[in-house]
């Protein structure tokens, strides 16, 4: 990491990804390519059905997917909405931080089964707390079916807001649940062993990939960045490349375990220009 960033302050921010990609784009068939979606591939809107991918990101990802051995999208998303967003069906998706798989092509999404256990207790304690008074905050509810999401961005007083939700998140563990923050998102997990890298993991297992790369803009995309270097330490892989793309919201703790920092959607449309070259 040290390494990459003073690369950072000698050369061009495009010489820095040529450099850093060159394990990638010398094996392009053994490379994997995994991207977070919102935040990361989609700016970060107000209004979560709002999130699209621009059209210029989506032709350098199926471009990218020509390419490289393996490309999917990771998102805290159902599997399948966050295909809806990205909108190419020939790449694969981890959904609910990892708790769905979606293959290439695929039509039915494969679901933890511990995870899914679960959904009906979620369900449960989500409709007991859920009443006027989130209405009256403009707090929106995401049922991703055993993950219920509650968000706050955009709400008329977000501190009031999140206040509220704050209390919410007690209750849950109180009632045997997980919580996990997000920016400016709380969710209701089950209690059992749910994030990025474990669904990435899951994808890898019988793949036949020595370089991997990962982007993403939030604290869940440290699971992935860890599951990864653990492939490494294994010896599984050659190496890992951890991207962490910024915003004004960019918890410390990415900015602190990524190899290399882009500015935003833009930024990581400059990954993907790179790894065509």
């Amino acid at each position: 990491m040290a390494g990459h960033r003073a690369i950072l302050e000698r050369v061009s921010p495009a010489a820095t990804l040529l450099e850093a990609f060159e394990p990638l784009r010398s094996d392009p068939g053994r490379g994997a390519i995994l991207l977070d979606v919102d935040g990361t591939l989609a700016p970060i809107v107000r209004h979560a059905a709002d999130a699209h991918v621009p059209e210029a990101t989506r032709t350098l990802l199926i471009a990218v997917a020509r390419r490289y051995g393996l490309v999917a999208c990771i998102s805290g998303r159902r599997a399948a909405n966050a295909r809806q967003i990205v909108s190419i069906g020939s790449i694969a998706y981890i959904g609910n931080h990892g708790g769905e798989l979606l293959r290439p092509g695929a039509t039915e999404v494969e679901l933890d089964p511990e995870v899914a256990s679960w959904t009906r207790r979620i369900h449960e304690f989500v409709d007991r707390e859920w009443d006027g008074d989130w209405d009256r905050l403009r707090v929106r509810r995401e049922d991703k079916q055993a993950i219920s999401a509650f968000h706050w961005r955009g709400a008329p007083d977000e501190d009031a807001a999140q206040a509220a939700v704050s209390a919410l998140a007690q209750r849950a563990e109180h009632a045997g649940l997980s919580v996990h923050w997000g920016r400016k998102v709380l969710e209701v997990r089950p209690p059992v062993a749910i994030d990025k890298g474990k669904g990435i993991m899951s994808l890898l297992r019988t793949a036949e990939i020595d370089v991997a790369l990962y982007a993403g803009d939030d604290t869940t995309d440290l699971d992935a960045f860890r599951a990864l270097r653990g492939l490494v330490d294994e010896g599984r892989m050659s190496e890992a490349i951890c991207i962490g793309v910024r915003s004004d919201e960019t918890p410390p703790e990415l900015e602190r375990e990524a190899d290399l920092l882009v500015d935003g959607p833009m930024g990581v449309r400059s990954v993907l220009e790179a790894l065509l070259d």
